[in-house]
């Protein structure tokens, strides 16, 4: 499926009300620049411990995951629209449960793979003055995906995105959240998912210290 990409990017603005920095104010970009292993060339990221880095280099949200919060708050409608919760990249058709781990992608002269979920942040409930839409995101699995880069390139506004190599192991975005949000999973099968080809490393570690904890306090096999 060969899609249009829009993409967006920004600097670091103060964030109402308190004025914390933070680089979620992004706009659209339609000249074409340089995506390389960190990210868009010019975009910034105010807390590097948590966003932008070569594994966290992309950021894509899902289009439809805008009118399932815009239902959940409506005094927001107007404000929901794509680019609106950070992220760089927005093409029609793609969501949580269609993008598997290790996906490998097309985008302009860049070739990108599918690395983690994104965590949402405290700071969408500032971004758009309500309580509890960070947590929906959460709860829900409304988070979008990081990419990191395997070919740098020149991208732009309108350029093909395309899926080029299928990952074939069945672990989508979706999937993978289900899992660590589940009550008490199988600990072998986290450890077994912790292994899946182009999961980060930091989900990697997530998984096997999900794993060791529930061994060690719910009386799991080892």
């Amino acid at each position: 499926m060969s899609a249009r990409a829009t993409l967006f990017m920004g600097g670091i603005r103060p964030l109402p009300p308190e004025n914390q920095p933070t680089g979620m104010f992004k706009a659209e970009r339609m000249e074409p620049v340089w995506l390389g292993i960190e990210g868009l060339i010019g975009d910034a990221q105010a807390d590097r411990r948590v966003h932008g880095g070569p594994e966290k280099a992309l950021h894509q949200y899902a289009i439809a995951n805008y009118a399932r919060l815009a239902a959940a708050f409506p005094e927001a409608t107007e404000r929901l629209v794509p680019g609106s919760l950070g992220e760089n990249l927005s093409v029609s058709g793609w969501d949580e449960n269609n993008v598997e781990i290790g996906d490998v992608f097309q985008l302009g002269e860049a070739r990108i793979q599918v690395a983690q979920p994104r965590s949402p942040c405290w700071k969408i409930d500032r971004r758009f003055g309500v309580e509890g839409m960070t947590q929906l995101i959460e709860n829900d699995g409304l988070t979008g995906w990081y990419f990191r880069v395997l070919e740098e390139g020149q991208v732009e506004g309108g350029c093909e995105f395309k899926r080029i190599e299928a990952s074939g192991h069945g672990l989508t975005i979706a999937g993978l959240l289900r899992l660590m949000r589940s009550h008490r999973p199988d600990p072998a099968e986290l450890e077994a998912r912790r292994a899946t080809p182009g999961l980060s490393p930091n989900w990697q570690q997530k998984l096997l210290s999900r794993a060791a904890w529930l061994r060690t306090h719910t009386g799991a096999e080892k």
